[in-house]
């Protein structure tokens, strides 16, 4: 399993807004416009941020890039 990280965005931490926890494991989303699919190359798609909570499994999506993720210890 994906070692936990915790996440910031400028100066604030980003916490699970289900339980608030605040350990998460990150991985890349594509966001998958399948409608279009047809019309572009998948590699065109943007991609983005997914958070999974540690504690509950809640997944948050974060498209903006200036998204810092540090190692946790734990």
């Amino acid at each position: 399993m994906a070692r936990p990280v915790r996440a910031v965005l400028g100066d604030v931490r980003l916490d699970c807004r289900i339980c608030r926890g605040d350990l998460s494991r990150d991985r890349e989303v594509l966001l998958d416009s399948s409608g279009m699919e047809f019309m572009k190359p998948a590699r065109a798609d943007e991609s983005a941020t997914g958070l999974i909570c540690r504690r509950c499994g809640y997944v948050h999506l974060f498209a903006d890039k200036d998204i810092k993720l540090y190692r946790a210890d734990k």
